[in-house]
């Protein structure tokens, strides 16, 4: 695999031209048709430079596209936080970070940092979004981080809750014109709170990270308004809101009521690419030799896609909601501290 140094030295056009010939000339020419023109004279001109290419070059390239593919579906899917948070259990931190700034380079200047929004007074943006539109409220609230979001839902009108989720759940299915729209008059009515961007991070994956925030009646309640209008989306939030990484809030004796229920293959395909710190929780929970059998199948297991990884997760997952429904787990205190305004 090329050296990433290597990788970055090499230009953009140059990189976009070793692409477009090793994919081939059906997909190439697809692709071409969506540029305009200035744009396919400037690859079709780099292309007809490609005479040789090193298989470092050839494989540096297609693994910094498969990167950035890789990093955009889940910035897209729910955000950067949550991007984040995935790439770093798949790939360690300083890879995750190398993606995601890669990925952010090629979004161009309107992408803006987040952080100033994030430390915004939360007293202040209340009384901010109190009197805006709730497309609007639902833009502002999907570039906070949950417990800020959580916050300032349940700090709305009752009857204005559902329905903000609801704008907030369906961010993602907006064209980016209005998306460029909203954001230009929050960004005029936000100058001193800091600045937005023109991409929106909501969706389904916020909303449940929100209501993971909330305490249990609250959600109830606005997961019940929302059920009357969308009950699939109920389902799909209901289904993101306990996610992986919230085990590390279980306590022994619920991990080995979950153990005794997960094959042991599923576990260790689970826990490929987690935090060391997860792998820990997992196996105090389990008994010596049991955990020393799961510490020699990780170090045995090769290359897994992240895919598999995420599908053992969610199995997983599902023997805990299971073992919850059941009661003989509770998941109580699993989601976070409320963020107080």
């Amino acid at each position: 695999m090329v050296k990433g140094a290597l990788v970055e030295a090499v230009p953009g056009i140059r990189k976009i031209a070793i692409l477009m010939v090793m994919i081939g000339q059906d997909a190439s020419s697809a692709i071409l048709r969506e540029l305009d023109e200035e744009e396919v004279q400037k690859i079709s001109r780099e292309i007809a430079r490609v005479h040789s290419l090193t298989s470092e070059e050839a494989e540096g390239v297609l693994d910094e596209f498969y990167q950035m593919s890789v990093a955009h579906d889940y910035v897209i899917k729910g955000g950067i936080d949550y991007a984040r948070k995935v790439l770093m259990n798949a790939f360690g931190p300083e890879q995750a970070k190398r993606m995601l700034d890669r990925l952010m380079k090629t979004l161009g200047s309107e992408t803006l940092s987040f952080d100033a929004l994030q430390k915004t007074d939360p007293q202040q943006l209340a009384k901010f979004i109190h009197s805006e539109h709730p497309q609007t409220i639902a833009l502002i609230l999907s570039h906070l981080n949950p417990s800020q979001a959580a916050g300032l839902l349940f700090s709305l009108p009752a009857e204005m809750r559902a329905d903000v989720a609801l704008r907030m759940a369906g961010l993602d299915q907006i064209s980016p014109e209005i998306i460029t729209k909203i954001a230009t008059v929050i960004g005029t009515k936000l100058k001193s709170l800091g600045e937005l961007s023109r991409e929106a991070y909501g969706g389904v994956h916020a909303v449940a990270e929100m209501f993971n925030r909330l305490d249990s009646n609250s959600s109830k309640e606005i997961l019940d308004n929302i059920e009357s209008v969308n009950p699939s989306l109920v389902e799909t939030i209901r289904h993101l809101m306990f996610v992986f990484d919230d085990l590390l809030l279980l306590d022994v004796n619920a991990l080995k009521e979950v153990l005794a229920k997960v094959d042991r293959k599923i576990l260790t395909v689970a826990l490929k690419g987690t935090s060391d710190q997860m792998k820990n929780h997992m196996l105090q929970a389990m008994s010596q030799r049991g955990a020393e059998m799961l510490r020699e199948d990780m170090d045995a297991l090769g290359p897994i896609k992240i895919k598999e990884v995420e599908a053992a997760q969610q199995q997983i997952i599902a023997v805990v909601r299971q073992l919850e429904s059941d009661g003989t787990i509770s998941l109580k205190g699993t989601s976070g501290e409320q963020y107080v305004l």
